[in-house]
């Protein structure tokens, strides 16, 4: 299997951004599935991730996160807050299509292009998972999305659905025969 690419994780955004723009009249302040956070403060912080890889990418560091964070407005609404997330997912997409193949950014170690498409894929996949289980809404991830993002940041992770796999990798679900993750890491750093 090939390792992911900005072009994945623009499917993955527009997946993302679809699912949830049919629920823009929902109550958004519930918890976002099993997250302390609720769905309006989940979806910042996809569009705060995304935004923090694309500095990654862009700047190379190589031993710690730029000192930056991403400050969505109390008073944005919703919609906005997807467009944010549209645009910080469009901004680490390209980013990621201008990356040479052999730069090394900091995450936790020395992190290649593809591991931030899959980080970014990630975030965006699992947390719009857990605002549509919050809202109550009927959305599965995508299984070749989920797959890439398996491949590359959860070599060892057992074969199966992938989007339920990645469920059970992240401690969101559950798989037969394996106890529930109480715990977790992905690979990024790739040398």
């Amino acid at each position: 299997m090939r390792d992911p690419d900005h072009t994945d994780l623009d499917q993955a955004r527009n997946a993302a951004t679809t699912a949830l723009a049919a629920h823009l009249r929902a109550d958004w302040s519930v918890p976002a599935g099993p997250l302390d956070w609720s769905c309006r403060d989940t979806a910042a912080h996809i569009a705060h991730d995304l935004l923090a890889y694309a500095g990654q990418v862009a700047a190379a560091p190589g031993d710690a996160y730029l000192p930056c964070d991403l400050t969505v407005r109390p008073d944005a609404t919703v919609a906005q807050i997807l467009q944010i997330m549209t645009a910080s997912g469009g901004l680490l997409s390209v980013a990621l299509a201008a990356a040479d193949p052999g730069l090394r950014a900091w995450h936790w170690g020395p992190c290649d292009p593809s591991g931030f498409a899959a980080m970014g894929m990630a975030e965006t996949l699992l947390h719009t998972h857990d605002i549509t289980q919050g809202l109550g809404a009927d959305w599965t991830i995508p299984a070749g999305l989920a797959a890439l993002v398996l491949h590359r940041l959860f070599p060892d992770a057992p074969t199966g659905d992938s989007a339920a796999v990645l469920l059970w990798c992240t401690g969101r679900g559950e798989l037969p025969g394996r106890p529930r993750r109480t715990a977790w890491t992905w690979r990024a750093a790739r040398p």
